[in-house]
């Protein structure tokens, strides 16, 4: 059997596959909220999925008292409060880590083993550099690395693993016009001038940076971008200005993603989409006046790899600032948490967007949008979400106030834990859905190499796809590293007991998909498997 069945079959499909979403979107199953846990104890202003189904979320150490005052296991200090955690996704169950620096408003990425890379922050994490090494028996916590430390402060910057093994790009940060690497690759290695940071101007922190299939580097910032050559110092192209006004980095933060990039023609393409963000003047007036102005309701999708790239503009179904964008298993992106007035920042927004927009990249202009389920719990500032391995959204924090506040407030510190679950995970599809998947490969599949797949599908496979996501890193609507590629399928079979093998090709180069470890998911028809973890690797050696 071909990876992509026939025609008739596929269309057949999709017709009964629709009429049975209209069916369940009519029997209230557009999506569900769930409850998971009232008390986290610590913020989400950091959030991240490791390969061991586990959830890291962490804050500011100089919070003040959070939710979980400290136990001998997760502090050195006699009186202190827990400002990490590690969430068990199993047993929906977390327990406390140690963080001895400040990591407020830092950044991320991770090295090909899965290991956390954790750069920067304020005050006495600014310069620090930190690792959590996943473990089973949960006794890994954070280290704090004594020989490495960035060369410059770095707070509200932004991380993007690089196709070199092992090694990551740091760029920008408040009062910084600059990047780094980490690690460095010889002792006297320091910071790098980036004069795009400072024409930007203004609203540039965190800014969004993409891996493109050339590897150079696609920066954002403000309502700018660039082609960066980063092993050249050299800028190789200026893209046209977003239109419009105001910004969509932070503190006016809007959110960005890579759309999947593509086998078929050979993880050239690249597409950057933008959405959201605030008005000009919306951070003055609301400081200054506590005036909220009404965001940006606004997206910009741009192919960079064309030879005349251009901005298609179009609109979300309301304005929206401190939204995060997430790759969904099925290629499409769901914007989620974030407000409708106001500006990043503590107690600088208000009007709570509770209900994420479903957007389909390959839908036609002006039918992408959709609204789904919303939950009772306002998402603002310093909330995230991730997606985890069984297609759930995970969602929490939000702390738009200098310390934790609990009473007193319009929007009280949120210590609740909620999953939000996309209409096409509900089990009423799951006879359309691949079951039981496995992946050969052990300690890695090497670039350009075969690897096949095993899985049980209750009836004839329509049109498969296989996506493989790389999880980002998380903070102030910047998922950083968040990528997704569709990969090749060499042959698929299907036995008379219901189970398929599947061949795949693993991407060609780090530049497609830097090192590390991935969700794989399998799509029927537009239903996506429960992912599966696998490990891309250079050469022979894991």
């Amino acid at each position: 059997m071909r990876c992509i069945a026939g025609l008739i079959v596929f269309t057949a499909m999709v017709i009964a596959s629709s009429l049975e979403w209209v069916v369940a979107i009519g029997g209230g199953k557009a999506g569900t909220w769930e409850l998971l846990l009232n008390n986290a104890g610590v913020v989400a202003m950091h959030m991240t999925l490791t390969h061991h189904n586990t959830v890291i979320i962490f804050d500011q150490t100089e919070a003040g008292p959070s939710g979980l005052p400290c136990t001998a296991a997760s502090s050195d200090k006699a009186d202190c409060w827990v400002h990490s955690i590690e969430y068990d996704i199993a047993t929906n169950t977390f327990r406390p880590l140690t963080l001895h620096t400040d990591t407020w408003c830092s950044s991320g990425s991770f090295l090909s083993d899965g290991t956390l890379l954790q750069t920067g922050g304020n005050g006495s994490g600014s310069r620090r550099i930190r690792k959590f090494q996943p473990c089973s028996d949960k006794q890994c916590n954070w280290v704090e690395l004594e020989d490495q430390y960035l060369s410059a402060e770095r707070w509200y910057a932004s991380n993007q693993a690089l196709p070199e093994k092992d090694r990551a790009i740091v760029i920008g940060g408040q009062y910084n016009q600059s990047y780094e690497f980490v690690p460095k690759s010889n002792p006297d290695e320091g910071v790098f001038d980036l004069p795009f940071l400072k024409d930007t101007k203004g609203d540039n922190l965190y800014p969004f940076i993409q891996l493109s299939s050339d590897g150079n580097l696609f920066i954002f910032a403000n309502r700018d971008s660039i082609l960066f050559d980063y092993k050249r110092n050299k800028v190789i192209r200026k893209f046209p200005k977003l239109p419009g006004t105001g910004a969509r980095n932070y503190p006016s933060t809007g959110s960005s993603v890579m759309l999947p990039l593509d086998h078929a023609d050979g993880f050239r393409r690249v597409e950057v989409m933008v959405c959201g963000g605030g008005v000009n003047g919306s951070y003055r007036e609301a400081r200054k006046n506590k005036v909220f102005r009404v965001g940006q309701s606004t997206c910009g999708r741009m192919v960079i790899t064309d030879e005349e790239p251009k901005w298609a503009m179009e609109k979300m179904p309301q304005p929206r600032l401190m939204n995060d964008m997430i790759l969904l298993p099925t290629g499409h992106v769901l914007v989620i948490n974030g407000a409708s007035r106001g500006s990043a920042g503590w107690e600088l927004a208000t009007s709570p967007l509770t209900k994420p927009f479903l957007y389909k990249p390959d839908a036609i202009a002006g039918r992408r949008f959709s609204s789904a389920k919303g939950t009772a719990i306002a998402r603002m500032y310093h909330s995230s979400a991730i997606l985890l391995p069984d297609g759930r959204i995970l969602v929490a924090g939000s702390n738009p106030h200098a310390h934790y506040r609990f009473t007193g407030v319009s929007f009280p510190t949120e210590l609740r834990v909620q999953a939000y679950t996309p209409y096409y995970m509900d089990p009423f599809f799951d006879d359309r859905r691949a079951m039981n998947l496995t992946i050969d490969g052990g300690a890695g599949v090497v670039y350009r190499e075969r690897f096949g797949i095993e899985f049980w599908m209750g009836r004839r496979p329509g049109v498969m796809e296989f996506h493989a996501y790389a999880p980002p890193f998380a903070t102030h609507s910047t998922s950083m590293n968040q990528r997704m590629l569709k990969l090749e399928c060499a042959s698929l079979v299907r036995e008379m007991s219901g189970f398929v093998r599947a061949m795949l090709v693993a991407p060609p180069s780090p530049i497609v998909a830097p090192s590390g470890y991935y969700l794989l998911s399998v799509v029927n028809g537009g239903f996506p498997s429960k992912a599966q973890w696998v490990r891309f690797i250079h050469g022979s050696n894991a």
